[in-house]
């Protein structure tokens, strides 16, 4: 009778590791192609004569069209589950990429970098909830895979410029199109699996709260502990993804294809980062590793501005390795934190990314406009001290049930 009990209960759920790596693989393209839009500024500023103040509104642009509308994706298919959208996404994506390819003026670059945002704004709160539920239960693991593609595609983006779009021009970016085709394709069979295994469906009752000795008061000052680190994190990472090859051609007269290879070296280290944090968080806690990573910074960031050519690169790569671990770990502590959200929670995150990334690459250009991009780098380097507010979150890890990975 037992043992009949036994047999016919739920057998836990486990990681659908086909599933991620081509959600994985889709997040790569999606965000090669935005990534390619950054690495090509030194096309837009001599081309268009734009100063770095233009610069960086064309990422405000950008990333805030994707912070304003990720959140409303997410909290919209939390009620209505939509997985056909990722496509949907990817093609706006492409749009935007075309009109980038064949702008003629500073307005048509504004056009096409909030066709980039839109795309981004349907693309990251479905394809995150696949994530999840595809992990069987390795939360931290599953999201560091999604998020690694998107950030070797962040890297493979200025290698792409350096040795296609450079040479080629402008115009050569209507080519990585094809990378979009493909993405739509694969994302079509990704949402033939969330159909097919029940999760189109929508919700018929709230997740279980897994948190239920918080008040609601301290999980708002939880939410609110993050937007601060989330703040400090992408603030800094935006003086790299918009300004460090401005930075290594003026401060150590680098060429620029070289300054975009060692860019490439940065944003692979982000992209190293990002997948060991995850499955550490899943190990360790996911506030260890937000303490860690951001905090753990701080004396990197400090020395950075008076290094020189060689100890830049070194360091560079350390605080892309140590900074980026953080993300999966927040992204998954506030889907524990808001249980029953994760598309609204993923969308503010993900939105809360790029706008923050947005607003501080605009801020940051009027700043070398006004200063130099070396002061600059000084003035970023105190941002990571902010990371020892995460002293003040709670730990939500007691109690967590052991993931199953077979």
């Amino acid at each position: 009778m037992m043992s009949d009990a036994i047999a016919a209960m739920p057998k836990p759920a486990t990681t659908a590791y086909s599933v991620l790596g081509a959600a994985s693989f889709c997040h790569l393209l999606n965000d090669m192609i935005q990534s390619l839009f950054t690495a090509a500024y030194p096309i837009f500023k001599g081309g268009f004569d734009l100063g770095y103040a233009q610069l960086g509104f064309l990422t405000l642009t950008y990333q805030v069209t994707a912070s304003v509308l990720q959140p409303l994706v997410g909290s919209y298919t939390d009620r209505n589950p939509k997985p056909y959208s990722l496509s949907f996404g990817m093609g706006v994506s492409l749009l935007g990429l075309l009109v980038l390819a064949y702008a003629s003026n500073f307005s048509l670059l504004l056009c096409g970098s909030a066709l980039l945002g839109m795309g981004s704004s349907v693309f990251h709160p479905e394809s995150s909830r696949l994530a999840r539920l595809a992990s069987g239960g390795a939360h931290g693991l599953a999201q560091s895979i999604f998020q690694v593609g998107g950030n070797v595609g962040s890297a493979i983006g200025p290698l792409l410029v350096a040795f296609i779009v450079l040479p080629n021009g402008q115009k050569s970016l209507a080519w990585f199109a094809l990378a979009a085709l493909v993405g739509m394709v694969i994302m079509v069979g990704l949402g033939n699996w969330y159909k097919n295994q029940g999760h189109a469906k929508p919700p018929v009752k709230r997740a279980k709260v897994v948190h239920a000795h918080l008040t609601g008061a301290q999980v708002s000052r939880a939410l609110t502990v993050l937007f601060c680190l989330m703040l400090s994190k992408w603030f800094y990472l935006a003086s790299f993804t918009s300004f460090y090859i401005f930075y290594l051609m003026q401060r150590f007269s680098l060429p620029e294809q070289q300054s975009q290879i060692f860019l490439f070296v940065f944003l692979a280290a982000v992209a190293a980062g990002t997948l060991i944090g995850g499955p550490i968080g899943d190990r360790i806690g996911r506030k260890k590793v937000i303490w860690v990573s951001i905090a753990g910074t701080l004396p990197f960031a400090l020395i950075l501005p008076h290094a020189g050519l060689g100890a830049t690169i070194v360091l560079s790569v350390i605080i892309g390795l140590v900074l980026s671990s953080a993300f999966s770990a927040i992204v998954v502590y506030a889907q524990e934190l808001v249980p029953g959200r994760v598309g609204m929670i993923s969308g503010l995150f993900f939105g809360l990314a790029f706008g923050m990334g947005g607003i501080g690459a605009a801020l940051l250009g009027v700043l070398a406009d006004w200063t130099s991009i070396y002061f600059v780098y000084k003035v970023c380097a105190v941002l990571p001290a902010i990371g020892f507010l995460a002293a003040f979150l709670p730990n939500l890890d007691e109690g967590r049930p052991k993931p199953e990975n077979g």
